[in-house]
């Protein structure tokens, strides 16, 4: 496979870990990019977001979002989630693979099995 992507995350996150091992079982070559190290722009936040809705990209989940105040967490709606995950990007779902069919948020080998055919 010779699709190039680039995969968006946390270098130490064990679901990135699996994802970037699945990309190098299967031949898929890739750029990573570490976004707690190198943050990430409001703009690709946003095209994240325009393509597959920011309920899906903010990641709720996670230590940070559980620890934030309720003041916080109340009245989510897409700019205050965008603002979040800007502001802590452990905040986004990982990884976020930018790939030719559009933004692939989460790891799920069967979604990724389709993508890189």
């Amino acid at each position: 496979m010779s699709k190039s992507v680039t995969v968006y995350g946390i270098k130490a996150c064990d679901t990135m870990k699996k994802a970037r091992a699945w990309l190098d079982t299967h031949g898929v070559a890739y750029a990573f990019h570490d976004y707690k190290a190198q943050g990430v722009e409001r703009g690709q936040l946003q095209r994240w977001a325009d393509a597959v809705g920011w309920q899906t990209l903010l990641n709720r989940a996670g230590t940070t979002f559980r620890k934030l105040p309720e003041a916080d967490k109340a009245g989510l709606d897409e700019g205050k989630a965008i603002a979040l995950m800007l502001a802590q990007p452990s905040m986004i779902k990982r990884p976020v693979v930018d790939a030719e069919g559009g933004p692939i948020v989460g790891f799920k080998p069967e979604i990724y099995a389709k993508a890189f055919r």
